[in-house]
């Protein structure tokens, strides 16, 4: 008597190692994306960064991401910079002040390292050296602020880090009244870090918070005489753009999910199709 093969069985270990081996591919490229370098910001170039910082936010100096930016000051100034963040990108503040010589100084001092968005909200930092005390015979102190992932669109009544400008403001907050005065330096580097779809919401800001974007805006749409000159970005603003990354893990995982689909679909057509005509049945005329 003869019998159809049995091929379901090995049409079902197939499919099955064609799911896992799928799964395997998904999981692993997902994890390479997440810790490959280069999914996250690309250094800038290195480049002459500011010589001089602003003593107030609207004298901010601009600051491009990944650059140094180097001050000469007396303790005591406020000193500001200004810099770019996106959304889906988490920023990294760090600070170094350069105290004056341990001949002129007789005390401890405190040194703190602020941080505010485009509507000047001050951000708390989730974790790093916001203030740190400096010992009388210190050379240095060095400070950093972690900032939370910057959001594409939050609630109104939310304090969460939005795309638009990010101020950097650095002073001393404890010093004796005859130690103000004496000479500082200080470097500030702002760097960020793309955080992938994790941190991807459904919505977005219709400006980024810039402090005159909208009339820099308007002004745009209304100048027809510039029509193929091109745009060149404004202090404050990513080379590339606002926004201007449209690539995210959320395209892996959704491409990666739409094939195991698929071969889930297929693997479960085989399973319940059943085996078939036997061969010792003759088709029907």
């Amino acid at each position: 008597m003869h019998t159809t093969p049995r091929r379901t069985h090995g049409t079902g270990r197939a499919l099955t190692g064609a799911l896992l081996a799928g799964l395997t591919l998904l999981t692993s490229a997902g994890a390479a994306v997440a810790d490959d370098p280069s999914a996250s910001a690309s250094p800038a170039e290195d480049e002459a960064g500011p010589t001089e910082a602003g003593t107030t936010f609207r004298t901010a100096t601009a600051l491009k991401q990944d650059q140094t930016g180097i001050a000469h000051a007396s303790a005591g100034d406020y000193l500001y910079w200004v810099f770019p963040a996106d959304a889906g990108q988490r920023p990294t503040v760090t600070a170094t002040v350069k105290l004056p010589e341990n001949a002129a100084r007789r005390s401890t001092s405190t040194w703190q390292i602020d941080v505010y968005d485009g509507l000047r909200r001050r951000q708390a930092c989730m974790y790093g050296h916001q203030t740190r005390k400096a010992a009388a015979d210190a050379a240095t102190v060095e400070l950093s602020c972690v900032l939370r992932p910057v959001r594409a669109w939050s609630e109104p009544w939310a304090n969460d880090p939005l795309p638009g400008s990010y101020y950097v403001r650095l002073t001393v907050v404890d010093l004796p009244a005859d130690e103000l005065g004496l000479p500082v330096g200080a470097e500030v580097k702002a760097t960020v870090q793309e955080q992938g779809g994790a941190h991807d919401v459904d919505g977005a800001l219709s400006e980024p918070l810039v402090p005159g974007v909208s009339v820099a805006s308007a002004g745009d749409a209304s100048d027809t005489g510039d029509a193929g000159t091109p745009r060149v970005p404004s202090a404050g603003e990513p080379e590339d753009g606002w926004a201007s990354g449209w690539w995210t893990d959320r395209w892996l995982w959704t491409a990666g999910g739409g094939v195991l689909a698929a071969l889930a679909a297929v693997f479960g057509y085989s399973l319940t199709r059943g085996r078939g005509r036997p061969a010792h049945v003759p088709p029907r005329v």
